[in-house]
Formats: structure tokens, sequence, C-alpha cells
């Protein structure tokens, strides 16, 4: 007798989800291989999602919800699946960032979050836990969905220009990276300035911070160690992150301007040239 894994669907998001695919397809008379052959995956995997040893992807989703004729469901549960498998310390954050109107931040290290590109994403995660990285990728993917909303918030993004030369991912990543960048230059919804070398001391040297506002909520302040993140709506806190990314916006390059310095950066470092056959 084949041993059915039993599931708890109240333990987790991503329990829930594996228990109603079981149910869903079982519903409609389906064996795991039948149900991957027609959304072009093997029983496998399906096996896999249904038992939580893999996370679904929100194409996979998509797929299912198709194939079934669910109405959407598994296409609404991936949004809280792939959440649930931020770091526990970053998903108020996660949930906060989606509810905001108007998200201010500078970023000393890394491209922001939501301009990673997939590629640049996973050389960045894949220097924490790479047992995790595909869900952690995922995860952040759908955190950039928020971009595509009809009235998304209104982001205002600083990045130090040393961002812009550390090679993450190498020269190829980079280049595809920056050259997202300039994609953003004309968005309505989005800004994106570049603090130069050439400023000097400025108040972002104690590292990277996002101020979140909301239409019905104080605002949040976010700053984030090496191990864990730390939100806040202090107002004294609030007022002195206002104060201090005014003064980073001052001393930032204006649109145009940064977006002519990730161009020349990305043309000078990470040109695509063409490989010199090796002198005999």
């Amino acid at each position: 007798m084949v041993h059915i894994q039993s599931l708890d669907p109240t333990a987790s998001p991503l329990d829930y989800y594996g228990w109603e695919l079981r149910r869903q397809r079982e519903a409609h008379g389906l064996k795991q291989g039948q149900l991957g052959e027609i959304i072009f995956c093997t029983g496998s995997l399906i096996g896999q999602i249904e038992t939580t040893k893999k996370v679904p992807t929100r194409d996979f989703s998509e797929r299912v919800d198709a194939a079934l004729g669910t109405d959407g469901l598994f296409s609404r549960l991936i949004g809280l699946v792939l959440r649930s498998q931020l770091p526990t310390w970053f998903q108020p954050y996660a949930e906060m960032e989606a509810r905001a109107a108007y998200i201010s931040t500078y970023q000393a290290q890394l491209v922001y979050g939501l301009l990673q590109t997939e590629e640049y994403a996973r050389a960045v995660l894949a220097t924490g836990k790479p047992d995790q990285l595909d869900s952690l990728l995922a995860a952040r993917l759908e955190r950039q969905r928020i971009l595509d909303w009809e009235k998304p918030p209104l982001t205002l993004v600083i990045l130090d220009e040393a961002v812009l030369h550390r090679p993450i991912g190498g020269e190829d990543v980079m280049r595809r990276q920056l050259g997202h960048l300039l994609k953003f230059t004309s968005h309505r919804w989005m800004r994106i300035q570049v603090l130069p070398l050439s400023s000097g001391e400025h108040p972002g040297l104690e590292g990277a911070f996002t101020i979140l506002r909301f239409d019905d909520h104080p605002d949040v302040f976010y700053t984030e160690d090496m191990m864990s993140g730390h939100m806040t709506a202090n107002p004294e806190t609030i007022k002195e992150a206002n104060l201090n990314y005014a003064h980073l916006q001052a001393a930032a390059l204006p649109v145009k301007d940064s977006a002519a310095l990730i161009a020349r950066v990305m043309e000078e470092r990470y040109a695509d040239r063409p490989q010199r056959d090796p002198v005999a």
C-alpha cells in the first residue's frame, strides 16, 4: 500500500496550498502524473508540492487554476505562500511595503530589492542560504509585483554610486541589471537617483534605510543589520530620517543625470565586448 503523507492545512500557507492541491486534484479524478501532463510538468513535481517539499511558483499556480477550473484559487494563494518563505524577521516589513503609498529608500551596497533582476537577486541571495535559494528568490520576485499595480507606491530610490561598480553576479549580470534600472527613467511612479562618490561624507554613511509612508498609518522607518530588520514609527526617528533623506536627495544627481551615469558605467565597466581568440 502506498503511504500518503497527511498534511495539516492550518500549519502554514505552504501546507494549506499542498493540501488544497491534493484535494482539488483528487476531486477531478486525476493522478499526479495525469495533472502533470496537463500543465506540462512531472508528476513528481506535483507530489513534491503537495507534500511541501517544493515551493510552487506563480506560473505553476496559474496553470493549475486553468487546468482544474479553480477560479483563480491557487493564483490567490501563491502570494501568501511566497511571502511566508521570506525570513521571519523580514515578513512584517514586506507586508508594510505592500501597503505603502510612498517608499523612500537609500541603498548603500545593493540595488533595491524591488528593482533587482532575477539573476542579480539570485547572486545576492546565494551568499546567504543556498539551500533555500529557489524559494527565497521566488519570494523576492513576488515582492516586485507591487510595481505592476495600476497604482503602485510612489518609490524614490537613492543608490550610492558604489552599487553600480560592485559586480554582483559578474559583468553580464551587472550589464543587464543596470539596463533594467534605465527602464525606469521615465516611469511615472519611480524616481532613481545616484549619490556620486564625489559627495564625500553624507548622512547615509551609517547604512541603508527605508521610509514607508501610508494614507492611513503612521510613517515607518526600516533598517537592517546582518541578522535581522528593525522597524519603528517613533515620531522623532521619522523626523530625523526624513531630514537625512532630504540631505541625501540634495546631494544626489538629478534623475536624468543619474540615468546618464548609470548608462556610462554600464558601457565603461560592463559593455558586451566580443571575446578575443587567444594568441596561439
